[in-house]
């Protein structure tokens, strides 16, 4: 395991979060794995022989977020890596969305996600060792209709963990921005059908992915690969034919939500 023997990971009930708890694991690290469902994390718990602690915790509590990070690193004698995957996402289309709607996916995947990282960050950088990872999205690299908060809040994650990669270059401490395409999670059950996601990536193969990356220490990884390079099509695409590409999902994704 090598220096990553004391892990935190938010959002662990599912998904990414879960599978990445389980691959630390596995490879030796004790693993916090908090999350807002309980009954989740005490089954993922069984099944990290004996290495995952479950870890009640709401990131979208800040101020709470902090100190129950702050308190398990002094309590472990220092957390050696810190990675922030819980997010929120759903449907926020203009003139239909108001702030209650709006709220919650910026307290998680904003606000949630940088309390944690910074949580710690000023005291690995003390220790002179350690490293945080954020979970953001490709959607942080591109509008796409009827998601303005989820694709504003990753972006502004992935802006931030880039900012933080340039204070801490050349120091002990690491950072590594995950941007993941389209993998098997509760999230994406919610808009199969409705979204189109060719190559989708299973949940495992991607936590084994970013695990990696964070091991070699990897500053950015936006995979998998075939949605990044169709991210960066879409990029280069002008104004109207973008709109004419993306419309249809963003109409799917609105069609089911009440008037």
């Amino acid at each position: 395991m090598g220096s990553y023997e004391k892990v935190l990971i938010t959002g662990a009930s599912s998904g990414i979060g879960r599978a990445m708890a389980l691959w630390w694991a596995r490879r030796g690290a004790t693993v916090w794995a908090t999350a807002r469902r309980t009954k989740n994390l005490d089954e993922l718990a069984a099944q990290g022989e004996g290495r995952i602690k479950p870890v009640a915790m709401d990131v979208a509590k800040e101020a709470e977020t902090v100190a129950q990070i702050q308190a398990i690193d002094a309590e472990c004698g220092g957390l050696d890596l810190v990675i922030a995957n819980a997010g929120v996402g759903g449907a926020t289309p203009a003139g239909r969305t108001d702030w209650a709607a709006l709220e919650p996916v910026f307290r998680t995947n904003v606000t949630g996600a940088i309390a944690t990282i910074s949580a710690v960050l000023p005291r690995m950088v003390q220790r002179g060792h350690g490293h945080v990872a954020g979970i953001s999205s490709l959607v942080a690299w591109n509008p796409y209709g009827a998601n303005s908060a989820y694709c504003a809040s990753k972006a502004c994650l992935s802006m931030f963990l880039d900012c933080v990669a340039l204070d801490l270059h050349g120091s002990k401490v690491k950072v590594t921005c995950i941007e993941p395409g389209f993998v098997v999670s509760e999230m994406t059950d919610r808009t199969r059908g409705k979204v189109p996601m060719p190559f989708i990536a299973s949940t495992e193969a991607a936590a084994d992915r970013y695990g990696r990356a964070i091991l070699r220490g990897q500053q950015k990884i936006a995979w998998p690969t075939v949605h990044a390079f169709g991210s960066l099509l879409l990029k280069l695409m002008p104004g109207p034919l973008y709109r004419a590409v993306t419309g249809g999902a963003a109409r799917a994704q609105v069609k089911d939500l009440p008037q």
